[in-house]
């Protein structure tokens, strides 16, 4: 259940208010100290908090979220992505994929902000991936997997079906987030115009939002499942083994596979790699979903629907690369050259034309 609370300034948990995140899945543990460990502030402000324990046992530490400085909880209510991941770890509904441990999902409505507790996954030895160090074949095949698993499970998604999850909506290409990704676009192309294709930055802000807002109007088109909603290749990490986890569910919605495989996949290879495995790829991730076989989409469909996906990550990352405050430089020039790579090579101008076709 997602609880309704006042978040403290400066991580100034109490042992009590610790005792009753912990205790809910570790009965009979008392939080006798909490301490800071480390804390950081961009988009979103991060904790990691170190326990001690009067009584029983539980996690030696949790990592915290919640939302930045004003600007970017403002930010965050345009994009329609403000309160969605403690609502998504309140909800008590399963996650069939590798994930943080999820232990407290709050809001605090009045002041624009929400409070997540999870699983300090650093114990786990994981791999915290971005997109300076570009994936395997093999990693990215796992992930495909794993969002394979989410969206089979909640293929055909209705509030019906999972009542705590009635808050999920599609992506909405809205006047607000539309001027918003214009105006970020715009400036992002003088940022890193020595990494987009010469092609791309001559479409300007306008015509990058303009072939965003077109591809989003598709994600709501056929069967909808759960989406991560950001699985970029910087919201996922490798466990010991091999499997690809995703964090960070700040963006869930619902609608079209395609949307979080195509941000994944062309984001988190390097171009010649992608290229050479893509098509092959997508089909590894058809294989792996489980649904009606009359809802199955066809090997075509599925690559025709992944071609498509690129006009989200391209316009994105080029609007995120609009200032240093939200990534790094590195990082963005990386993402815009696989997305705008991508765009060119699957013509997903055309693509976007041919899927509308398909679904009059």
């Amino acid at each position: 259940m997602v609880e309704k609370l006042r978040i403290p300034s400066n991580w100034q948990f109490t042992p009590e208010f610790m005792t009753h995140v912990v205790a809910a899945q570790h009965p009979g543990a008392r939080v006798s100290e909490v301490s800071l460990l480390n804390g950081s502030d961009g988009t979103s402000s991060r904790a990691l908090l170190g326990l001690k324990y009067a009584e029983g046992s539980g996690p030696g530490a949790l990592f915290v979220k919640t939302q930045g400085d004003w600007k970017h909880r403002l930010l965050h209510v345009m994009t329609g992505n403000l309160y969605r991941e403690s609502l998504m770890y309140g909800s008590g509904v399963a996650i069939p994929v590798e994930h943080p441990r999820p232990y407290f999902g709050g809001v605090d409505r009045l002041r624009l902000n929400d409070l997540v507790m999870m699983e300090d996954l650093s114990p786990r030895n994981v791999t915290l991936n971005d997109a300076t160090k570009p994936l395997s074949v093999e990693n990215v095949a796992s992930g495909l997997r794993g969002l394979a698993k989410l969206h089979s499970k909640f293929w055909n998604f209705s509030a019906g079906d999972y009542p705590t999850l009635a808050w999920v909506e599609p992506w909405k290409a809205t006047l607000t987030f539309r001027l918003t990704i214009r105006r970020a676009c715009k400036i992002g192309i003088e940022n890193h115009r020595n990494s987009l294709p010469e092609e791309m930055a001559a479409l300007g802000g306008a015509g990058m939002e303009e072939w965003w807002t077109k591809y989003i109007r598709t994600v709501s088109q056929g069967p909808m499942t759960l989406l991560h909603g950001d699985a970029h290749v910087g919201n996922s990490y490798i466990v010991p083994g091999g499997e690809v986890g995703f964090l960070d569910w700040a963006c869930v919605r619902k609608g079209n596979w395609a949307f979080d495989v195509g941000y994944f996949l062309a984001g988190a290879l390097d171009v010649e790699t992608c290229r050479a495995n893509e098509a092959d790829l997508v089909e590894e991730y058809r294989q792996a979903l489980e649904v009606p076989t009359a809802e199955m989409p066809s090997r075509e469909e599925a690559f025709l629907r992944y071609r498509t996906t690129p006009a989200y990550g391209m316009a994105v990352w080029v609007a995120t690369g609009c200032s240093v405050n939200y990534q790094s430089s590195e990082i963005c020039a990386n993402l815009v050259h696989r997305y705008g790579r991508a765009f060119l090579d699957l013509d997903t101008r055309t693509a976007l034309g041919e899927l509308a076709d398909s679904l009059r």
